[in-house]
């Protein structure tokens, strides 16, 4: 499988730059969490008598392997640990706009999100609501066809692909594909050369074994419940990049939250970039780590068959990587599900870099799309 690299070989990129465990990644559709009150206590107490601003901070995330620094960091109290008194509200999300509802809710504080709902977020708020503070993860998508009915790429013309919602991070990327094979889809209906069948990847699985899609551009872990389902990886998304990285999750706040709690953002941010260094440096520990964040949201493990190889392909990451989300707004504008946007402000990289520096470890960059 080309372009995937495994954990136990990597260090975060900032070191050197569902089922509801088949989950919907970076989409649309589901219901936001429930509104909660803002606690607004500042009395509280960290390390050395410092005091934070706020005495709780919600985050939000997907119970979804490419969320690993959002499991991992809130199962084994690694982000919790730098808040000293302020406790974290965790919050899960199955879909993108849900959480970007929250967001604008003021019921969350931070989250977890994809590229597509955080640019359609920022564009539909001109610019308001939202800002990128960092990276988490980069890679962990695949396309997994039949291997009975598709043996090449070319192969794909005339089949049905699922993708898991229209104008999703997923979505995007295999209309840009079939754009560059030369071949035509309506970006609306999905119908085309090939049939692009927008389906919840909770039921994916399904319409695989039944026959009704032969096939699936589809994140971690379905990707390889497609896999143990006899499914083939045809393709690696990770094959199509520069460097072989492209962002599939990044960190999210409140411009509100960060304006008013910006001491509450480093010590989130302190927590997550010693959460990627403590994954990387104990790939097996994190692994089990994040399966038994996921058990403790779906009720069940993921059997070894699904989580290994999925763990495999799915790189953490300080880094934004935020020239490839530039991309990806530039292929929604091609495919004609985005209006050209303006981008600008959409990262503030401040905190991060000043925490990475205060670690040691080399700044990262907005691609020119930081607040002017």
């Amino acid at each position: 499988m080309s372009g995937a690299r495994p954990l136990t070989t990597l260090r975060a990129i900032a070191v050197t730059a569902t089922l509801p465990l088949l989950l919907t990644s970076c989409g649309y559709g589901s219901e936001a969490a429930k509104d909660e009150p803002q606690d607004k206590a500042s009395n509280v107490a960290a390390p050395g008598g410092k005091k934070l601003s706020v005495d709780e901070v919600r985050i939000g995330y997907f119970p979804n392997l490419t969320h690993a620094t959002a499991l991992v960091g809130l199962q084994e109290g690694l982000i919790e640990k730098e808040l000293a008194g302020t406790k974290v509200k965790p919050q899960s999300f199955n879909a993108g706009p849900s959480e970007i509802e929250a967001l604008n809710g003021d019921s969350l504080d931070i989250g977890f999100i994809g590229p597509s709902p955080s640019i359609n977020g920022y564009v539909k708020s001109k610019s308001s609501n939202l800002r990128i503070i960092s990276g988490s993860t980069s890679g962990g998508v695949k396309l997994v066809v039949n291997p009975d009915k598709i043996k090449t790429l070319d192969d794909l013309k005339g089949k049905r692909i699922a993708t898991p919602q229209k104008g999703n991070t997923q979505d995007i990327a295999f209309l840009n594909w079939i754009s560059e094979k030369g071949w035509k889809v309506d970006p609306e209906s999905g119908k085309g050369d090939v049939s692009v069948v927008r389906t919840d990847n909770k039921v994916t699985p399904d319409a695989f074994k039944q026959g009704s899609i032969d096939g699936a551009w589809v994140p971690e872990p379905t990707a390889s419940k497609l896999v143990s389902d006899g499914g083939s990886v045809l393709l690696d998304e990770t094959a199509l990049w520069p460097d072989k990285k492209f962002v599939i999750t990044n960190i999210i706040v409140s411009q509100k939250f960060l304006k008013a709690h910006p001491d509450v953002v480093e010590a989130v941010l302190t927590g997550t970039v010693k959460t990627n260094e403590w994954i990387n440096a104990n790939p097996d520990k994190a692994k089990a780590s994040a399966n038994a964040k996921l058990a403790a949201e779906g009720g069940k493990p993921l059997d070894a068959k699904i989580l290994d190889p999925a763990w495999q392909s799915i790189l953490v990451t300080d880094d934004p990587l935020a020239g490839t989300l530039k991309t990806q707004s530039e292929w929604a504008v091609k495919a004609g599900l985005l209006e050209k946007p303006d981008l600008t402000g959409i990262y503030d990289l401040t905190l991060l870099n000043k925490v990475l520096k205060a670690t040691g470890k080399p700044e990262v960059s907005d691609a020119g799309l930081g607040a002017k």
